[in-house]
């Protein structure tokens, strides 16, 4: 069998082109339907036109908050690599990951918890507005629930995509039980690369714009 040579741009142009067929019937308002089309971009996983749910006004929230300079904290190293941070310091804003971070690991030895948990508390050490992409740890969205709850922290929005079978759904009801805004998969699906998805598909909404 002859594969078709086709260039790299032309493949995600025709990605996107299958993608948007499977979802011109459907009734979704066009900013969320540009993050759903990365995600399923990113996936390959079409549960997610099902499973992606949005707080009222949640993009228009985070867009404005972006182009005011705010930052992203997320959860993995994986995810920090794979925001597009050209478009993000263009706005004026930076993406942290503390999880690698020695004061985090001695604090999360000291005290019995996940450094997922600790990395949230060092995030209130910073100033500004900040976005939560969470892609890995529901501890880490358990951690940010406490923080809101004592006043310590006030996302602008948090991305909330863990991964996995273990509190994965429990930690994501938590965060869409909040007063607070949130993108989230529901059920056990979600991972870094989807984190990083919702990230990056909410820059391009802005700097592919300008």
């Amino acid at each position: 069998m002859n594969l078709e040579f086709i260039k790299p741009d032309e493949i995600e142009a025709r990605s996107f082109a299958i993608i948007e067929e499977k979802l011109k019937y459907k009734n979704i308002p066009e900013n969320q339907k540009l993050i759903l089309k990365r995600v399923i971009h990113t996936t390959a996983d079409f549960d997610y036109i099902e499973n992606l749910k949005f707080s009222e006004h949640a993009v228009e929230i985070a867009l404005q908050a972006l182009k005011n300079g705010a930052s992203i904290i997320t959860d993995t190293n994986m995810a920090l690599s794979g925001i597009h941070k050209k478009s993000l310091h263009a706005l004026g804003g930076k993406a942290y990951c503390f999880m690698a971070d020695s004061d985090v690991a001695e604090q999360a030895k000291a005290r019995g918890i996940t450094r997922a948990m600790a990395s949230m508390e060092k995030a209130c050490d910073l100033k500004g507005d900040f976005i939560f992409a969470i892609g890995n740890a529901p501890t880490a969205l358990y951690q940010l629930s406490e923080l809101i709850d004592a006043k310590k922290i006030n996302p602008k929005l948090i991305i909330a995509v863990p991964v996995g079978f273990v509190n994965v759904i429990e930690s994501k009801n938590l965060i869409m039980q909040k007063k607070i805004n949130y993108i989230t998969a529901q059920g056990n699906k979600g991972g870094s690369s989807v984190a990083v998805a919702i990230c990056n598909a909410l820059l391009y909404q802005i700097c592919r714009m300008a």
